[in-house]
């Protein structure tokens, strides 16, 4: 039996760890679309929290763009053809974030307006979506754009 399908299982591996592959993808591309269209209100509104971490990197406009690319993002990894697409995306979104952490505002983010510490709840959102996108890319890297189809 023959096919031209990229995603055919073979019988070797039906039976193993790959009938936990779908599951596991789909679990971490819905962790991953749920964190960032929750963080998706404070970036469109510019909350007080966003001001403080934008402010030094371009304003209300660049939160604006990234609340954009992140509800791309979202989209994206949700349709089950271009959710490697939207991993990537994710990963370059958070490594941007894990980056801006690390160098300017550091790994706890202090709200302005009350001067509480957010205990680094955003760095470690940013850790659980791009590991998440990872497993996704692990279970899906063949649906990318020139790397699976022409490969295959």
């Amino acid at each position: 039996m023959t096919t031209d399908s990229p995603r055919t299982v073979p019988p070797a591996r039906a039976g193993t760890w790959f009938q936990y592959a779908a599951p596991l993808s789909w679990s971490a591309q819905v962790l991953v679309a749920v964190i960032l269209a929750q963080t998706l209100y404070f970036k469109f509104t510019y909350a007080p929290e966003t001001r403080h971490i934008f402010g030094p990197l371009g304003g209300r406009p660049a939160a604006t763009l990234v609340g954009l690319m992140e509800l791309v993002c979202v989209v994206l990894i949700l349709i089950p053809r271009t959710a490697a697409v939207g991993a990537v995306l994710a990963l370059g979104l958070m490594g941007g974030a894990l980056m801006t952490h690390l160098t300017m505002i550091g790994i706890a983010v202090k709200n302005p307006d009350t001067g509480e510490s957010d205990g680094g709840l955003l760095f470690g959102l940013a850790l659980v979506v791009s590991l998440c996108a990872l497993v996704v890319l692990a279970f899906r890297w063949r649906d990318l754009p020139f790397v699976g189809r022409a490969a295959v």
